[in-house]
């Protein structure tokens, strides 16, 4: 690929990523990805020969914002890792809420054919890092069956803040609270190990 066909590869990404932004998953058309490229409509057929292959572009760039994030925090925060876990927690959360549509896409595995189109090696680090993390607090445990569940509620979390249902149902303008609940439930009791 020569260096404009890889910049326009990149172009097509960078605007997916922003119609993503300001429209949400749905807005996300080969054509108007290509309108606003300023290429013609089958252009990005010949960097992206389906359509699944530009959504699944434009997630591997949220799963690597993700990452950026979560290395930041836990390159600066805490060496606990239970303390680790709950800054891992913070910043998926936060990063539902900053990011959600773009956090729709990047979950999708059963739109994005993750397998098929290697996302799994993109996405599974960052749950690979939790459980390994989890391990440390819960030794005894399956870790990856409670990083799971503690996945699963954190996703729980952003996605009914996102819909207002959570302040609706426990009061509130603050996530804190929810997320010390569920990492007392999956993790146990504070402490430093």
């Amino acid at each position: 690929m020569t260096e404009s066909e890889t910049g326009l590869r990149a172009r097509l990404v960078d605007v997916g990523v922003e119609l993503l932004a300001a429209e949400g998953l749905q807005a996300l058309t080969l054509r108007e990805i290509a309108r606003r490229a300023g290429v013609s409509h089958g252009a990005p057929r010949r960097y992206f020969p389906t359509h699944l292959e530009l959504l699944s572009a434009i997630a591997r760039r949220g799963f690597a914002d993700l990452a950026d994030r979560v290395r930041a925090v836990l390159g600066q925060g805490p060496a606990a890792p239970r303390a680790q876990v709950a800054v891992l927690a913070r910043t998926y959360v936060e990063f539902a809420l900053d990011s959600p549509g773009m956090y729709e896409l990047m979950f999708r595995h059963d739109l994005l054919e993750s397998g098929r189109l290697g996302l799994r090696g993109t996405s599974l680090p960052l749950f690979s890092l939790l459980a390994d993390l989890v391990g440390k607090v819960r030794p005894e445990a399956d870790a990856r069956q409670v990083a799971g569940a503690l996945w699963a509620n954190l996703h729980g979390i952003a996605q009914l803040w996102r819909w207002r249902s959570l302040q609706l149902a426990v009061g509130g303008d603050d996530f804190e609270p929810l997320l010390d609940t569920v990492l007392v439930a999956h993790l146990g009791p504070g402490g430093s190990r």
